[in-house]
């Protein structure tokens, strides 16, 4: 009860600027009030942003979380750069070694030199598994995919999950394709398999990579669609080894999951006959072939640490072509994302203690209260839901457990070692120990304590078995929130990304999920029927959308988030009413409550992508396009009153039209 009114004081006062006047949080100087909002709402809100901001060389996309990405990555650079100043800090000696091109690039192959060997070497079935299970430790991608997650049918345990893998393109469409932009890829990415196996010492490169792209655009061929893979029910398939394989076959799977360390007679396989198709792809290859893909996959995993011919490469194809970035990024926000990789927490402690304050914490902790409340008479207001799955919708909701700022619990890796001037073993050294924790997992409790991002990521998180959602500091900050500030805006922003989280837990696939983490039904048949008669019309309202010539928004793809964004725009409106307790919000900057908490949420989607990068988005990213997302708000009534959307705007959808789920 302490913590509601604490919110009721920190996010529903009216904050006053230097001047006296109030302060909305909202920055208006980004706005084309040229722009009419029911055509075009994200360019009304975001419009001259956009025509003024360039792109940077070195990135593919710029936005408003991109913003926020590189203030936590200044904050983690100075950490870094004193942690550097200590000859005794692990952190500090992995930041500095990776921070030295000249040592690298002196030594050259030589750290590699000897894990290459032992790949060229590879001339039989058991000798590639011994090898493949060698590089899969160091973190090297296999053409099967292994992870540890929490079971979805025994959420309580981890599980190894197998799933397909195998390409070096983002998607199975840059093999398929026949799109111009996909030839050019496929084209480029010919020239970079050359380049590499050249690099690597492997002799007859032209015809080495051609079949290689050959063995790759099979496994593309009986690889499920992304949208596909997003299925809960059908992704879900416990298998014990000898039914996943023989002893007859060159690559059975019991025998890959061994080489890898993990010891268990059971896994969980997300798409089994897709791969099954590449374990018999595997079979009929020739040993040359997947011998060169461990090569190729290994250049790439470990580029950052290899010479200069090699970085300069991976970045041709990687960076120019798949991103569409003119230049790498800066080499010391490339050393801090591997020591945030490597050894997060030990980072994460320090940022914690100087960059997030508690009374943040008890604000968006406030705020989360706020919003389960809204959402709990959503439930109850529900027209389509029978009581019986509503009191089982409430006790789900009822399970949330909400992660704020960072986790109770820090890592310890006292068992990795960093050298100093070995970049290439500190590398190699950090991917093993992070397989070696995860391996160790399987089969046991669930460490609830654990996050799977960073106090430092600009990010939030729903995570279905575990039913919690995860806030991490660096994107409890302006303008997602700011308890500063007027409560419409911060409604808008960080009230609908929480309130999005909570909504992942019942989207197309969360809702398969009960109160315990469970993949288990709780819906009736009919309630069932009533959700996907729903969220279809949401997904053909998207697939709908073009926004690069030839390539559509896929409905199914994105339905997860679209569902997810537009019920947490819904909650986060209803739940910043019942904070006004009744009373009119003043009009501030111009603008009324209800225009400010919209613009609130448009202005957090803020993001001016590249060609290439919006269009490996639209093929692989379950999130639509930024102007997308804001463009939900055309399903709630209130955003047409708010702006005075009327119907000749290209927005404007009827009534019953209008998509209304949570």
């Amino acid at each position: 009860m302490g913590a509601l009114a604490f919110a009721s004081v920190a996010l529903a006062s009216i904050a006053l600027g230097g001047n006296g006047m109030e302060r909305s949080g909202f920055d208006t100087s980004c706005m084309d009030r040229r722009a009419r909002p029911g055509n075009d709402f994200y360019a009304y809100a975001n419009g001259d942003w956009e025509s003024r901001t360039p792109i940077p060389a070195d990135r593919a996309s710029v936005g408003t979380i991109g913003a926020l990405d590189d203030r936590s990555r200044d904050q983690v650079h100075a950490i870094l750069e004193e942690a550097s100043r200590d000859p005794a800090s692990r952190m500090g000696i992995a930041f500095r070694t990776f921070l030295d091109l000249g040592q690298i690039d002196r030594v050259g192959l030589t750290p590699v030199a000897p894990l290459l060997a032992r790949l060229r070497a590879i001339s039989t079935s058991q000798s590639y598994v011994a090898a493949a299970g060698e590089a899969g430790r160091r973190g090297v991608a296999l053409p099967i995919d292994f992870k540890v997650e929490p079971d979805d049918g025994d959420p309580d345990h981890y599980a190894l999950v197998v799933s397909q893998s195998g390409l070096g393109m983002p998607d199975r469409d840059y093999y398929l394709s026949d799109a111009p932009a996909m030839q050019q890829a496929r084209d480029a990415y010919r020239r970079y398999l050359g380049t590499t196996l050249s690099l690597a010492g492997v002799s007859d490169t032209p015809a080495a990579a051609e079949r290689l792209l050959a063995f790759e655009t099979a496994i593309a061929k009986v690889s499920w669609t992304a949208a596909a893979s997003r299925d809960a029910q059908r992704t879900y398939n416990p298998t014990v080894f000898d039914a996943a394989g023989s002893s007859g076959e060159p690559y059975p799977l019991s025998v890959l999951i061994h080489a890898l360390g993990f010891r268990t007679g059971r896994a969980i396989i997300r798409q089994p006959d897709a791969v099954a198709g590449i374990l018999r792809l595997m079979g009929a290859a020739e040993i040359e072939t997947l011998r060169n893909m461990l090569i190729v996959r290994t250049m790439h995993r470990y580029a950052e640490v290899l010479p200069a011919d090699i970085r300069d490469s991976d970045f041709a194809f990687y960076g120019r072509v798949v991103d569409g970035t003119a230049t790498p990024e800066p080499r010391w926000r490339k050393a801090a994302g591997f020591v945030l990789d490597a050894m997060p927490d030990d980072i994460s402690k320090i940022y914690v203690a100087r960059h997030f304050s508690a009374g943040t914490r008890a604000a968006a902790q406030a705020m989360v209260d706020d919003l389960i409340a809204a959402f709990g008479r959503r439930i109850d207001a529900a027209d389509w839901m029978t009581p019986v799955t509503k009191i089982r919708a409430r006790r789900k909701l009822a399970s949330f457990k909400a992660q704020i700022g960072y986790p109770g619990r820090w890592h310890d890796y006292a068992g990795l070692v960093m050298r100093q001037g070995d970049a290439f073993g500190n590398a190699e050294r950090a991917a093993i120990f992070q397989h070696d924790w995860e391996a160790a997992k399987v089969g046991r409790h669930i460490y609830r304590w654990e996050w799977s991002a960073t106090p430092m990521t600009v990010d939030a998180f729903a995570n279905y078995p575990k039913v919690s959602i995860v806030f991490p500091a660096a994107i409890l900050q302006p303008p997602f929130f700011d308890p500063h500030v007027d409560s419409a805006v911060n409604y808008g922003g960080i009230g609908a990304s929480i309130a999005h989280e909570m909504t992942h837990h019942f989207d197309d696939q969360g809702a398969n999920y009960d109160e315990s983490g469970r993949l288990r039904s709780w819906w009736s048949p009919g309630d069932r029927t009533a959700f996907e008669a729903r969220t279809a019309k949401l997904a053909a309202q998207y697939d709908a959308y073009t926004p690069l010539a030839g390539l559509h928004v896929n409905g199914r793809l994105t339905l997860g988030e679209n569902i997810a964004d537009l019920g947490g725009l819904a909650i986060a409106y209803d739940a910043y009413h019942a904070s006004l307790k009744g009373k009119t919000p003043p009009v501030i900057d111009g603008l009324t409550g209800d225009q400010r908490f919209f613009l609130g949420w448009a202005q957090i989607w803020r993001l001016k992508y590249r060609d290439a990068d919006l269009r490996r988005r639209l093929l692989t990213n379950p999130h639509a396009p930024a102007p997308q997302r804001v463009w939900t708000v055309r399903n709630l009534d209130a955003w047409y009153a708010a702006f005075s959307v009327v119907p000749v705007d290209r927005l404007f959808l009827r009534k019953e039209d209008r998509v209304r789920v949570w």
